[in-house]
């Protein structure tokens, strides 16, 4: 396995060992009220987080999932998702990022070789960044791929061209999903410096600007042998791969809800206006207000409980992938997703409901909120989540892996 070992060149300091859950969420909250200070700056200028994101490797949290058999915390995914929102209550963009990369790390810990195992989580352990390199342009359905990993010698080579991804740009590690000679899916892990990746800074949408996403050009990427990891190819059924990535991105969702609701009691408070017939002082003292506040808080407690609850049924999952424990494991993970995603929409809205067109002043910069929660909430459509829970329940038809 030594290949692997040499390929990465990237000299940084190595990362701090997390001992414990509880000082994964101390570092986490540490470093969203670093993240808080100038995220409403990075977001209106653009302004890329590279000294956030160093900040992120040398805490330790990128390497929290790492199994215990390779020195790891292996942490609860509860406290995982947790972990995520409190980054993404303070820049969605930054648990964007962190998404990407628990990913890979899952596929690796699923489908990864010990040879492989060993090297990577290692890297993880040390602070290295894993970017994914998946979706597609010029596909008819997403899931569908076209780019070839093709044998060439020892080794193999891989040319194509992969859609924005959140975390390339930052990246020391890239994951490109491609299909073999066998069109079987797998993951090649190579490093961002190799001869013939390009990585275009162009990610112009108006939710999640600096999340480092950037389209990957591929020219005849040489990859090494015992870089290739297996992939599932089948979405026809949940794997815990893909329930990872669910909850994590729940976990997004949450973070921007709070930081939406954060947002509202502060201007509420302070700044608000209350309506000319609602007989009161202060818009603080509105009783419909007072009832829109408690109703947006109550469900971002709910989804807070659902989330929780995925991550425990998810850790059972992981423990003994039984097609009982997925499964279950994958409904609570759409019910997850799904309250999380309407309670951020819900909560950016409200926002402006209850603070009134002052509000609304460009410089305030309060629109990032429901910008990342639309942007960010369109990876995952709540459409098909009631659908799949809907069908499980009454067809008996297995809930997809998407």
């Amino acid at each position: 396995m030594g290949t692997v070992s040499q390929l990465h060149e990237h000299v940084r300091p190595p990362a701090h060992r997390i001992q414990s859950e509880e000082e994964a969420l101390q570092i986490a909250r540490s470093l969203a009220a670093r993240y808080l200070q100038q995220a409403s700056e990075r977001d209106i200028n653009r302004v890329l987080p590279y000294e956030e994101v160093d900040a992120l490797s040398q805490s330790g949290l990128l390497g929290i999932t790492t199994p215990s058999d390779y020195d790891g915390l292996d942490i609860s995914n509860s406290v995982l998702a947790e972990v995520i929102a409190i980054l993404a209550e303070a820049d969605p963009s930054i648990a964007e990022i962190a998404q990407n990369h628990l990913h890979v790390l899952e596929v690796l810990r699923s489908n990864g070789s010990e040879a492989q195992q060993s090297a990577f989580f290692a890297r993880a352990l040390a602070g290295d960044r894993f970017g994914s390199a998946l979706c597609e342009p010029g596909i008819r359905t997403a899931g569908q791929y076209g780019t070839r990993l093709a044998s060439d010698g020892l080794g193999h080579r891989i040319n194509g061209r992969k859609l924005c991804a959140a975390g390339a740009l930052f990246a020391d590690w890239l994951a490109i999903l491609a299909l073999d000679n066998s069109d079987n899916l797998s993951i090649s892990l190579v490093p961002r410096g190799t001869e013939g990746v390009q990585i275009i800074d162009d990610w112009d949408g108006f939710g999640q600007r600096t999340a480092g996403g950037g389209t990957t050009m591929l020219h005849n990427v040489h990859v090494s042998a015992d870089a290739v990891i297996p992939y599932p190819k089948s979405m026809e059924t949940p794997t815990t791969i893909s329930l990872l990535g669910q909850i994590i991105h729940a976990a997004i969702d949450l973070g921007i809800a709070r930081a939406a609701f954060a947002e509202t009691v502060e201007f509420v408070k302070n700044s608000a206006r209350p309506w000319m017939n609602s007989g009161v002082e202060r818009a603080a003292d509105d009783p419909l207000t007072i009832a829109r506040i408690g109703e947006i808080a109550i469900r971002i407690e709910a989804a807070a409980a659902t989330l929780d609850r995925a991550g425990r049924k998810i850790d059972i999952a992981q423990i003994n992938p039984s097609e009982d424990h997925v499964i279950d494991a994958a409904l609570a993970a759409a019910a997850a997703k799904t309250l999380t995603a309407e309670i951020a929409m819900e909560a950016s809205n409200t926002l402006f409901e209850l603070a009134g067109t002052s509000s609304t002043r460009i410089g305030l910069n309060l629109d990032r909120h429901w910008r990342n929660a639309r942007a960010h909430t369109l990876q995952e459509p709540v459409r098909w989540k009631h659908h799949l829970v809907g069908n499980y329940h009454l067809n008996g038809v297995t809930p997809p892996g998407g």
